[in-house]
């Protein structure tokens, strides 16, 4: 008899995450700084994808023929537009409120995407595997970052790209997220993020590497006050930011 697959999921963070999963498509709500950000995003992740696969973005259905995991799904943000783009899609959560929220709005906008209530670390263990893993603002929230990292790198065919972001740790990123977001704009309940989690790109970077993957890209996701927008930087890793890797 098989044992049960480690998690590494912290309860305290998915009960975080419980509580708001009806929010998840208000844009004025307890979400509005990820649907700010989500356009951005989804212009990295769409490049990065194009490029690795050989995609052109101008296509009707430019990733048909692609599986991808959208691991912390939440309410299906990034699930949708990737089902939009002709991906198969498999959106997973560890806070189960999250998918029923996922499925009625799927529903609603005429999408199939397969949301599950389960673990990185479960789908490794059934044999699961992906062209494509979103690992997008997930890793500052598990309890063991590397052994999570090692699980989506097992749900990875060869070839395979993952995408995964996180925030920065420094002043700057306390500043930002923590007292900015959470206590004077009031975008997030305070104690949604935990500065001590927070991981840097170069500690990233590493955990990647030991968990068996290539970083190949990184680059910042930077947050206009005056424009009240979200760019793609360069150079600007100092609170929000991306990485691509590869599986050789």
């Amino acid at each position: 008899m098989n044992a049960a697959p480690q998690t590494t999921v912290d309860d305290s963070e998915i009960a975080k995450f419980e509580a708001m999963a009806a929010e998840w498509w208000d844009t004025e709500g307890k979400f509005k700084p990820l649907h700010m950000l989500n356009p951005t995003r989804l212009d990295y992740i769409t490049s990065q994808i194009a490029a690795e696969f050989g995609r052109d973005l101008k296509d009707d259905a430019p990733f048909a023929g692609l599986r991808i995991l959208d691991i912390g799904c939440g309410g299906g943000l990034l699930a949708e537009p990737m089902a939009r783009l002709g991906a198969d899609v498999v959106g997973a959560d560890a806070a189960e409120r999250n998918i029923p929220v996922a499925r009625v709005h799927a529903e609603q906008s005429g999408l199939e995407i397969d949301y599950r209530h389960t673990t990185a670390e479960a789908m490794a263990a059934a044999g699961e595997q992906f062209d494509v893993v979103l690992n997008m603002e997930v890793v500052e929230h598990v309890a063991d970052p590397l052994a999570y990292l090692t699980a989506c790198q097992q749900l990875l065919r060869p070839g395979g790209l993952m995408v995964c972001s996180t925030i920065n740790r420094n002043p700057k990123s306390y500043l930002m997220a923590i007292i900015g977001a959470e206590h004077v704009m009031r975008w997030l309940p305070k104690g949604t993020h935990e500065w001590s989690k927070f991981i840097t790109p170069d500690e990233l970077f590493d955990l990647i590497g030991q968990a068996g993957l290539e970083p190949v890209d990184r680059k910042g996701f930077v947050f206009n006050p005056v424009l009240w927008t979200w760019a793609i930087s360069d150079r600007d890793l100092s609170v929000n930011y991306v990485t691509a890797s590869v599986k050789r």
